[in-house]
Formats: structure tokens, C-alpha cells, sequence
């Protein structure tokens, strides 16, 4: 093999190797999240994270698991209240397109309120530029 070609294959294997192994370690870390219990012809998964429960059933050798009828409820009515609030942000949404500029009237007023507060400001800009400085020279500070 040439010194080019062993390069080139170990940039391709280095890269490749460390993505393989990428869903090991998650899958490592996940791996205390759920808490198994047996009970009776069935299982009960804890979700240790966010406490949610489900019941378990080995079907074929495959563990299925659903909610339990309590968790259920509740995740249904949270569905059903995030529904309600995106339908209410909507509709906001949908009736401040309408009216988002501002009117003839506010414009000119906010531009008075600003060449009032320029005018000002340039005013006092020139009464400093008009002020005699001091007669003696300042020290260098460097």
C-alpha cells in the first residue's frame, strides 16, 4: 500500500468509527433512564425522568408498552390545552397583521418628539463649541 492510500483510508475509517460508536455511548446513558417492575403477566415501566408510567406486555418476544389510562387523560387534556392556546395565538397573530403600522397621525408626532430632542441637543452642541477654552496648554498624558 502507498503512503497516500493508508491516509486516505484512515481519514475515512477515523471519522467513520467514531460515528458508529456515537449511538453506544446514548444509548449507554439512556439505559438508567426507565425502571422496569413486574407485576403479574405484565410490566411497569418508571420513567425515572419525567415520571411517567406505562404498562408493558411481552408480545412475540418484543416488550410493548402504553400508557397507563390515567397518564392518558392527563396527557390528552394537556394536548387539548396546547390546542387551545396555539388556535388563541393564531387568531392575535391573524388581527395584528392588520393594524401593525402605525397611522399619519402617530408618524408625524413621534418626528416632532425627535427634531424637538435634536434640535436641543445640537443647541447645546454649540454653546460647548462656542465656550473659550482654557489659555494655558493641557500635559501630555502619554
Amino acid at each position: 500500500m502507498t503512503k497516500e492510500l493508508k491516509i486516505g483510508l484512515a481519514a475515512m475509517l477515523v471519522p467513520a468509527a467514531f460515528l458508529l460508536s456515537t449511538p453506544v455511548l446514548s444509548a449507554e446513558l439512556d439505559a438508567t433512564r426507565f425502571q422496569l417492575e413486574r407485576s403479574g403477566d405484565h410490566f411497569i415501566r418508571l420513567d425515572k425522568q419525567t415520571g411517567a408510567m406505562s404498562i408493558c406486555q411481552d408480545q412475540g418476544g418484543n416488550l410493548v408498552c402504553r400508557m397507563a389510562a390515567d397518564e392518558r387523560a392527563a396527557y390528552d387534556d394537556e394536548l387539548d390545552r396546547l390546542a387551545d392556546r396555539v388556535t388563541k395565538l393564531e387568531k392575535t397573530v391573524a388581527s395584528n397583521k392588520e393594524s401593525s403600522l402605525p397611522s399619519d397621525a402617530e408618524v408625524d408626532r413621534t418626528l416632532g418628539i425627535m427634531q424637538k430632542f435634536m434640535r436641543g441637543f445640537m443647541g447645546m452642541a454649540k454653546e460647548f463649541q462656542n465656550e473659550q477654552p482654557d489659555a494655558k496648554p493641557q500635559p501630555q498624558k502619554t
